[in-house]
């Protein structure tokens, strides 16, 4: 009787405890997705190379670590690339994955997840232009 009643509770704690443990490791991926595409894209020449650049080094960098998002949206703020030479400016990225929690089956918790990272990285003032 007390096996009726423990595990189904056990189960659901074992079920919680999975799906914590992957959104935090997708989270951890998501950040590091930024950085690199926020690197990526402080170091191209052009805003549109810049963002051809983040989105290209965020997809490799989940890929890399074997993330596996139903979708993935890049966003790249690249507007202080028009800045002057000698002004400051950043470019900022930020990384969307939905997060395919469906395959685990706890209750209460939703079939996706939308998790996100952001990340900024400052622009050479006097770097080469085209």
């Amino acid at each position: 009787m007390e096996a009726v009643v423990g595990l189904p509770a056990f189960v659901l704690f074992v079920g919680l405890i999975i799906v914590g443990g992957r959104t935090a490791t997708t989270h951890s991926a998501l950040e590091s997705a930024a950085t690199d595409a926020a690197r990526s894209a402080s170091i191209a020449r052009t805003s549109f190379q810049a963002q051809e650049d983040a989105k290209t080094a965020a997809r490799a960098s989940l890929a890399n670590q074997e993330i596996d998002c139903l979708s993935v949206e890049v966003s790249v703020d690249a507007s202080d690339f028009s800045n002057p030479v000698g002004a400051p400016g950043t470019v900022a990225v930020t990384v969307r994955c939905r997060l395919d929690l469906s395959d685990l089956s706890v209750p209460g918790v939703p079939g996706n997840r939308v998790l996100e990272a952001s990340m900024t990285s400052p622009l050479d003032a006097f770097r080469e232009r085209p």
